[in-house]
């Protein structure tokens, strides 16, 4: 999916297998990097949290730092 410079942010409501769409946009942002994920390649969020990561790496050092 391409997004535009000016894309809007998606608010979702994370669930274990998948994610409601809450408010549309193209994209989320990474709450530890600040990366806009576009919404065809979001994997990675954390239900209690209800925040989204960019990549594995981020959500496993999110999850171990509590």
């Amino acid at each position: 999916m391409l997004m535009s410079p000016n894309g809007k942010a998606a608010r979702l409501h994370y669930m274990a297998n998948g994610f409601r769409v809450l408010s549309h946009g193209d994209h989320v942002v990474c709450a530890v990097s600040g990366e806009r994920i576009p919404l065809d390649l979001l994997r990675y969020w954390s239900v209690e949290r209800q925040e989204a990561y960019a990549t594995p790496e981020i959500a496993t050092r999110a999850a171990l730092n509590g």
